[in-house]
């Protein structure tokens, strides 16, 4: 009778390790964020800036004072500046999650990296520092108006630290994609270059130099 030769034996003489169907699939990947996601945080922590703003003027109690040490004669220049951010944020936001493909935004990466399929989780980090402290940063600025605690300092200047970062982090991908040639790239760069002139150069840097902590 003849003898049976096991599978795994049979495998191994064939050149074709079998390691069973447990093995045979790729390694899993860190969760990739979906432009479906990135859509609905904006629009949740995008209306809780908006919010944030329009409560924290209504119950201001010296409106003047958010403007820190820059008198008027100045701040009227620095307005326009901030529909400018706006606009271009809002051009940033439409041409990743609704002009390009999924794959573009997959592939989003640094400017010292490579993509590897994780762009979307890059994004969110990025948007998250720039909306979420932009959506405390005014309470957090009437409560230390309000209270002149030494430790609320930190609290006003850490969160535009942060929002100033994931600024930055949105032009470095911005950048990324430019240089890679991506349809919509320069578009996205330039919005960042936009809102960062508003976060980073009026709010994080000017405002705070004047601000009489």
């Amino acid at each position: 009778m003849k003898r049976q030769v096991p599978s795994v034996m049979n495998s191994t003489l064939n050149g074709k390790a079998h390691t069973g169907a447990y093995l045979s699939s790729p390694p899993p990947r860190g969760m990739e964020v979906s432009r479906q996601f990135l859509r609905l945080f904006i629009f949740i922590f995008g209306s809780l800036v908006l919010v944030s703003y329009a409560y924290g003027v209504s119950h201001a109690s010296d409106k003047t004072a958010l403007w820190g040490g820059i008198p008027w004669s100045q701040a009227k220049f620095i307005v326009p500046f901030m529909f400018l951010a706006a606009f271009g944020f809002l051009m940033y936001w439409w041409t990743i999650l609704y002009q390009s493909e999924a794959s573009v935004l997959a592939d989003l990466r640094w400017p010292w990296g490579s993509a590897d399929g994780q762009g979307g989780g890059r994004l969110l980090l990025a948007f998250a520092l720039l909306v979420i402290p932009s959506a405390l940063w005014l309470e957090a600025t009437i409560y230390h108006i309000d209270h002149d605690y030494n430790w609320t300092a930190f609290i006003v200047v850490g969160v535009l630290m942060l929002a100033c970062i994931g600024n930055i982090m949105m032009g470095l991908l911005a950048y990324s994609a430019w240089q890679d040639e991506i349809p919509g790239g320069g578009l996205m760069l330039l919005g960042s270059v936009l809102l960062g002139i508003q976060v980073i150069l009026f709010d994080g840097i000017y405002w705070n130099l004047k601000f009489p902590w």
